[in-house]
């Protein structure tokens, strides 16, 4: 089921997946030939992430209870990993996609319906 992101209170029409069921946060974006629609992946509880096996660069965006950003990590190249101890969740974005919303430490995001 894709959902739509709010980045600090307005709509970013894109289309982000949820990950919160332990196969669902297993699987994320390997079997995922690229971010054109979903844009995205929300993986909830989830403090960090690899990008192994993958065969694209991701932004991830590290939040924390309330879906602010705590960290941002642009243009994650494959086979690398990255975390956030203090995070809750992350996004998994589309590389670029993160400085194409202007999302900043701070600001918060949320899923819609």
């Amino acid at each position: 089921m894709t959902r739509g992101l709010y980045v600090n209170g307005r709509a970013a029409h894109v289309g982000i997946r949820m990950a919160n069921r332990w196969w669902q946060r297993l699987v994320g974006l390997l079997t995922t030939p690229d971010l054109d629609h979903p844009s995205g992946l929300w993986i909830t509880p989830c403090n960090s992430v690899h990008t192994l096996g993958m065969r694209y660069a991701i932004d991830v965006l590290f939040l924390d209870a309330d879906g602010r950003v705590i960290k941002r990590v642009d243009h994650l190249r494959p086979w690398r990993a990255s975390s956030c101890l203090r995070a809750r969740a992350t996004l998994e974005l589309r590389a670029g996609l993160a400085e194409e919303l202007d999302v900043q430490v701070g600001q918060r995001v949320a899923l819609f319906p």
